[in-house]
């Protein structure tokens, strides 16, 4: 009897403006073209538990801790009800954002403490091996400028959308650290050139999973 091969795990990062919905929808019409089977699923959020968390967590204030137990509490309900089943039917999941985001955010951004985070990503995400992490993490990196630029009258902001200046800048070097730290697992592009010359990185991406 054969075993059915383990799907792909694909998240995307990057600050708000970055473009990341746009090349999202890109990417799932490129897999979709090839006959790729896979889900596309978000974070927070992708069950039905977790949406409304969301919520809570995009438009409530709370403990910075309290945000952070929120954010793995709706992670181990997408591994367990949505992420993991997938991959174990061999399908590719492609997430918007996940745990190199509570990263960037709340370590980065808000200043949880480290050993805390790395407490709840091993809790969270712990298997027989190792952490479960994306296979691949598309970083869509810009200049805050350019993020600013982008989201201006696009619609009402949430309450991680209207924190300063200063809050984004260490979110964005959170994220460059996070890639540094991530053995090639993080790849950088950069998201302030036109769309297609983005795209045209992603296809080399692509390319180097067998996806041509």
């Amino acid at each position: 009897m054969s075993l059915t091969p383990p799907g792909r795990f694909i998240s995307l990062e990057g600050l708000d403006g970055a473009g990341k919905s746009t090349h999202l929808a890109w990417l799932t019409g490129q897999l979709a073209a090839r006959g790729i089977d896979h889900l596309v699923t978000r974070e927070p959020g992708g069950t039905p538990l977790g949406e409304k968390l969301r919520e809570l967590l995009l438009h409530e204030a709370m403990h910075l801790e309290t945000e952070a137990l929120l954010m793995f509490a709706v992670r181990r309900e997408h591994l367990a009800q949505v992420i993991e089943p997938a991959l174990a039917q061999g399908r590719w999941v492609i997430c918007d954002r996940f745990t190199d985001a509570t990263y960037a955010y709340q370590v980065g951004g808000r200043g949880l403490d480290l050993t805390k985070f790395a407490a709840l990503e091993q809790w969270v995400q712990g298997r027989e091996g190792g952490l479960l992490q994306p296979d691949l993490t598309l970083l869509f990196d810009v200049p805050l400028e350019v993020s600013r630029a982008r989201l201006a009258g696009a619609r009402e902001l949430d309450r991680f959308e209207r924190e300063q200046d200063a809050f984004f800048e260490r979110v964005r070097a959170a994220y460059h650290a996070r890639a540094q730290a991530s053995g090639g697992r993080l790849r950088v592009l950069d998201a302030s050139q036109s769309v297609a010359q983005v795209q045209a990185d992603l296809a080399a991406v692509l390319a180097e999973l067998g996806v041509a």
